[in-house]
């Protein structure tokens, strides 16, 4: 017959071997990751910096995380890539290059998003920051003297309505810059949406809009070959690949600070254990030299960071980009 103090002691006893049972299993999982290839999701179309810069890292994981197949499933702004990377398993083996765009901008944009920005993704680690770059057409800048922003804000100050900007679309980084530049600098300038960035420079180099704000990682190869007219950055700080370029706030217009970065997500709920071997591997390979000098001949800074100072910038950047939108008028889909 069990005694009390008898039944405690086997229910102790029972608890512990759960316990120990359970803490290897745990351990195991942990240790095992990854036993299978991990799907790494660019929600863009091939070609693109983005790209670029996953399949690049893609590469230089494999060390430590075995094969990383690179999937483009462009649309929708990259909300259709980065929902099919949402809704996963939360085991670690689907991986999503996130961006500002994505993450931050289209929460406030799209009414029926098939995601929750911070729920449904678990940082891993930022990649790259990227500020915005101001560029003009060369023709147009040679003939009305323009080689600053304030001679295009005066442009555009002597002549309403007549200065026009493209954009990758509506709600777009660009778009929203160029909207922020018209409320900060007090000036008129007709937005011309396209569709895509890449559109958008053609119309730019072919004089069909006047200006642009576009990421410097795009842009770079423009700007070196002079096919294009750089005024500034829209970062707080200047570019380390352009050091010459000023920031908006130094050319003159304030409270200016709207940058793009990419980073890797992985499903929310994923196990720590699992999300912090996938940040050990991608910060390893973000420190490499290599990868460095060829982020920065992109136009990018290399910005490995914890998973928690990744998800602190996500939600900065969601309140952000919350009143940006706001001020901006751009229109909810």
């Amino acid at each position: 017959m069990f005694t009390r103090s008898k039944l405690l002691s086997t229910a102790v006893a029972l608890f512990a071997a759960g316990l120990a049972l359970a803490m290897p299993a745990t351990s195991a999982t942990a240790q095992e990751f990854p036993s299978k290839p991990l799907q790494f999701i660019v929600p863009y179309a091939p070609g693109g910096p983005l790209d670029g810069m996953a399949r690049m890292l893609a590469e230089k994981v494999q060390p430590d995380l075995g094969t990383v197949v690179v999937e483009n499933k462009p649309g929708a702004g990259g909300n259709i890539g980065a929902s099919i990377a949402a809704k996963a398993q939360p085991d670690g083996y689907t991986l999503v290059m996130g961006a500002v765009a994505i993450n931050a901008i289209n929460p406030w944009l799209y009414k029926d998003l098939p995601f929750d920005p911070v729920k449904s993704f678990e940082p891993v680690t930022l990649v790259a920051s990227v500020p915005n770059v101001l560029i003009v057409n060369k023709e147009f800048a040679d003939k009305n003297g323009i080689a600053s922003v304030k001679d295009l804000v005066e442009y555009a100050k002597k002549n309403a309505d007549q200065l026009n900007f493209g954009s990758g679309g509506n709600g777009s980084a660009g778009h929203l810059a160029g909207e922020l530049m018209n409320v900060r600098a007090g000036v008129k300038s007709v937005h011309v949406p396209y569709a895509g960035a890449a559109p958008a420079k053609l119309a730019l180099l072919g004089g069909q809009v006047h200006f642009m704000f576009d990421n410097l990682a795009s842009s770079a190869g423009l700007i070196n070959e002079g096919k294009v007219k750089a005024l500034a950055v829209t970062t707080a700080e200047r570019s380390s690949a352009f050091p010459d370029l000023p920031t908006m706030q130094q050319a003159g217009v304030a409270d200016f600070d709207l940058g793009t970065w990419f980073g890797v997500f992985t499903t929310g709920g994923t196990p720590e254990a699992v999300v912090q071997k996938l940040n050990a591997a991608y910060v390893k390979a973000l420190q490499d030299p290599a990868v460095r000098k060829t982020l920065l001949s992109m136009g990018s800074d290399a910005k490995p960071t914890t998973s928690e100072e990744f998800a602190e910038l996500v939600r900065k950047d969601l309140a952000k980009y919350k009143e940006i939108v706001a001020v901006s008028g751009a229109k909810l889909f």
